[in-house]
């Protein structure tokens, strides 16, 4: 993520100056010769640009004193490789310009390679594409397919490998057979019809010449045949009329229109009408002179025409067929195939007109061929409709969410960001949903401008108000270096920064110039505060000093013990809170809270260890002070230095002033008892009460008891188990507190005896201390 985005979430936007809190990196400051500076750079950069090398180059980019000898050292720069690495060196930095020219250039060379990359593409498809349409037969469109394959490869052909251009050359050469076969096919086609129009016309002329011939030798010529005077009955030899023939004029009007017929081109209509007239011709009928010569010169003219359909017209109803049937599984577009199949109907539709009957055979195999050729094309064009309609809804739905988002947009509280979003994300998606019928598009087209046009309007608004007040930011920007307090400047210019960063959205045009210009004056105010800057690194200096000053006395109190740790301990938190108000310099304030974190770790860990022994102590006097009451109790059961034991045991329970009241109750009314007699004085029964003691806290804490007492520990078990009688409040275990309490009650045995089983109590106590 760039600086730009990091601080405004937006790539349009420009680069926010650090947060108040955070100190401001400190500019370098200027040498004590300018001139001496800029003579180093240009020999630098003169040196690099001899030597060539990437390390040179990469030592002027980063290193150079003045941005103008970066920037052109950032020019020299050309391999993918080190263009790459310069710019990870220099993102996040403060040399923009720099940054931009390496990414500029990184992007115009990923471009030229995504052009030579579609450049080869792009020949891959032409060869293809030239491949597949010099396998097919010649149709109106193949002159200008050859056309503009040749102006496309004309283009492409000095990118193209040799192997690619020797299979291009030879596509195309085949296209150009074809077409001059065609060419060749079409004169000798005209030079037979012009043969075949010669010879009608020659026949024509003899007819005329015959007939002229003819009418000459009668005395009275006969009438026109197309007049329609009925010729004379014949006559007998006795006079009198012989019965009447068939009238010739139907006979006639068939010929007529049969000769019409073959004028017009209508060879079936001709035949069909010549089939009527043999069947007429099959009665009696009186026939002028001259029909019998029409009729001659009808049947030649249909003799010849079939002649010309055996020869020319069949072979082209079986080029057709082929034609038709190579286009089944074509490898080209739908609507080129939908396009060569129309035209190969045509021309079965003209050739049929003029040939007379169909060829029903011939007929049903180019309908069958038509119809399988056209399966793509109908499965196509149906979802090329569905999709256009598909398309149609789809950009009505964003006109629609359009509109209800502009409806939304109401009050001061829009996301201006999300409006302008809205806005790009509407058009790109508008174009993704093409194309839709042609009826509707215009009227979509304006539904959209309207929709945008509302939402584009209050954004330009917006642009205008954002633009304003960044302008007047820029004004209180330079007024700041006219302020005479260094500290008042700095702390004015990252107000304005901070109030820079609120503003909204300006026009992607203008957001870079208003930057760079309100980004000039603010690193004008802050090279004034080179010396604070210096000020503030020796305070954090002076910061980590004291800081590690702390971490070495917090260290020292973690190592003390006893008394002195207690003491040490009431002035941790001050020294605490010191630490925390220090301002640390960033690359070692992470080491040192850590350090003292752990320092204060150990003095808790310190202080617990000195409870734990306390406690220790603690537990050890009681038991001292019950060891005492029964020693008191054994001298008195025995009368032997009752007073001394007495005085001893009557000590040990006044020394227990800092322990737990309810243990040290216990203690003083044991004392009592066996001072009053009152407490047992069985030793084998006292005894067994302290075994038993010992094997219910090694129940409790879960520790090994002494094989010589593990019958003493199932039977106990066993009576807990069935519950038995006199249990009471021992059928659960007890917490080792209420034991060592009861511990305390037990009268007086023998030291050798009580020491031992003293042991594995407190063996028990520490091991139910050890668990978690």
């Amino acid at each position: 993520m760039s600086i730009l985005s990091r601080f405004f979430n937006n790539p349009t936007d420009p680069p926010p100056a650090p947060a108040a809190d955070e100190p401001k990196p400190v500019p370098v400051a200027a040498g004590p010769d300018p001139a001496a500076l800029a003579r180093e750079d240009e020999a630098r950069l003169a040196a690099a640009l001899a030597d060539g090398t990437p390390e040179a180059l990469t030592d002027c980019v980063l290193h150079a004193h003045s941005t103008k000898a970066r920037q052109r050292a950032a020019h020299a720069v050309a391999d993918p490789d080190h263009l790459r690495e310069l710019i990870r060196l220099v993102r996040g930095g403060k040399d923009n310009s720099v940054y931009r020219i390496l990414t500029d250039k990184r992007d115009a060379l990923l471009a030229a390679d995504r052009a030579r990359d579609a450049r080869l593409g792009a020949i891959e498809v032409l060869s293809a594409s030239l491949a597949r349409r010099s396998r097919l037969p010649y149709d109106p469109l193949y002159e200008s397919s050859l056309h503009l394959f040749e102006q496309e490869w004309a283009v492409l052909a000095p990118e193209a490998s040799p192997a690619v251009s020797a299979q291009v050359a030879e596509h195309l050469a085949t296209m150009r057979a074809v077409i001059e076969r065609h060419r060749q096919e079409i004169e000798a086609q005209a030079d037979r019809e012009r043969a075949l129009a010669e010879a009608a016309a020659a026949a024509a002329a003899d007819a005329r010449f015959e007939h002229e011939q003819g009418q000459g030798t009668i005395a009275e010529p006969e009438p026109e045949p197309s007049a329609e005077i009925a010729p004379p009955e014949p006559q007998s030899a006795a006079g009198t009329p012989e019965p009447r023939a068939v009238s010739a004029q139907p006979l006639i009007s068939l010929l007529r229109q049969a000769q019409a017929a073959l004028a017009r081109g209508g060879t079936a209509r001709a035949q069909r009408l010549r089939v009527a007239l043999a069947a007429k011709l099959a009665q009696p009928v009186a026939l002028p002179g001259w029909f019998d010569h029409q009729l001659q010169l009808l049947d030649a003219k249909l003799t010849e025409l079939k002649d010309w359909k055996t020869f020319t017209v069949e072979p082209k109803r079986t080029e057709l067929v082929a034609r038709m049937q190579s286009l089944v599984g074509a490898e080209m577009s739908p609507e080129q195939l939908a396009h060569h199949i129309h035209r190969l109907q045509e021309e079965w539709r003209t050739l049929n007109r003029g040939a007379g009957d169909e060829a029903s055979a011939e007929a049903a195999s180019f309908r069958d061929a038509a119809k399988r050729a056209y399966e793509p094309c109908k499965e196509h064009f149906a979802r090329q409709s569905a999709l256009r309609q598909s398309n149609r809804e789809s950009r009505e739905a964003i006109i629609v969410r359009l509109q209800a988002y502009a409806a939304t947009l109401d009050g001061d509280a829009v996301n201006w960001r999300q409006v302008a979003q809205t806005i790009a994300e509407a058009r790109q998606e508008w174009r993704e949903f093409a194309p839709v019928d042609n009826a509707v598009a215009p009227v979509l087209q304006e539904r959209l401008r309207g929709a945008l046009g509302v939402l584009q309007e209050r954004l330009d608004a917006q642009y205008a108000r954002n633009v304003a007040a960044k302008r007047d930011l820029i004004e209180r920007a330079q007024r700041l270096m006219t302020l005479a307090d260094t500290r008042q400047a700095i702390d004015g210019a990252k107000n304005l920064q901070q109030q820079w960063r609120q503003i909204g959205l300006v026009p992607r045009a203008q957001s870079n110039a208003l930057w760079d210009e309100f980004h000039g004056h603010c690193d004008a105010v802050f090279q004034r505060s080179a010396h604070e800057h210096a000020a503030a690194g020796a305070a954090l200096v002076a910061n980590q000093a004291r800081a590690q000053a702390l971490c070495d006395e917090v260290e020292r109190i973690a190592a003390l013990t006893g008394e002195e740790l207690r003491v040490a301990m009431r002035a941790l938190d001050e020294r605490r809170a010191e630490f925390d108000g220090l301002e640390l310099p960033r690359q070692a304030a992470r080491d040192l809270r850590q350090r003292f974190a752990r320092a204060t770790s150990r003095c808790a860990d310190a202080v617990q260890r000195e409870r734990t022994v306390a406690a220790t102590r603690a537990t050890a006097a009681l038991f001292d002070a019950a060891g005492a009451i029964r020693a008191f109790g054994l001298a008195r059961s025995r009368s032997e230095n009752v007073e001394s034991a007495h005085a001893a045991a009557t000590a040990a329970v006044a020394a227990l002033a800092d322990a737990p009241k309810a243990a040290r109750a216990v203690l003083e009314k044991q004392l009592t008892r066996i001072a009053t007699g009152d407490a047992a004085d069985d030793l084998a029964a006292n005894e067994s009460q302290l075994r038993l003691l010992c094997i219910r806290a090694e129940l409790v804490a879960d520790v090994a008891t002494p094989e010589s007492d593990m019958d003493l520990r199932r039977d106990y078990q066993m009576r807990r188990l069935l519950g038995a009688k006199g249990l009471g409040s021992d059928a659960a275990l007890a917490d080792l507190d209420s034991l060592m309490r009861e511990w305390f009650t037990v009268g007086p045995v023998e030291p050798s005896v009580e020491a031992p089983l003293r042991a594995r109590f407190e063996r028990c106590r520490e091991g139910s201390r050890a668990q978690p």
